[in-house]
């Protein structure tokens, strides 16, 4: 890897983290913040463009997937929100938070794959 590519990866972090503060505030502004909407909606739509990115820009995966979309992308604060929701009470929230993480963005990176390779 050259030492042009890898600043760039770590620019393209930065600018994914700016996304996903802007993407968790407006969401959270438009649903509320008893439940950790914003960082649902930022790893679903990252799990979404990396399926896209993998398939139909291979050549850019490492800035764009590892770079961008890593950055962007936050599976230890929706863990650290479904330990949050479960200390609070909201068992169904919490189990929703985990399982359709998990779920969902595996059904969001699948689709991302397809719509790739149609591209």
């Amino acid at each position: 890897m050259s030492p042009l590519l890898f600043v760039g990866a770590a620019l393209a972090g930065g600018v994914g983290a700016a996304l996903r503060y802007l993407v968790d505030l407006g969401v959270a502004r438009f649903a509320g913040r008893r439940f950790p909407w914003g960082v649902f909606v930022v790893n679903l739509s990252g799990s979404f463009a990396l399926g896209v990115v993998t398939t139909a820009l291979p050549d850019q995966a490492f800035l764009l997937g590892a770079g961008l979309l890593g950055g962007y992308t936050t599976f230890s604060t929706a863990m650290l929100d479904t330990v949050a929701l479960w200390r609070d009470g909201e068992r169904p929230a919490s189990a929703f938070n985990a399982i359709g993480t998990l779920l969902l963005g595996v059904l969001a990176a699948g689709l991302g794959l397809a719509l790739g390779s149609a591209l």
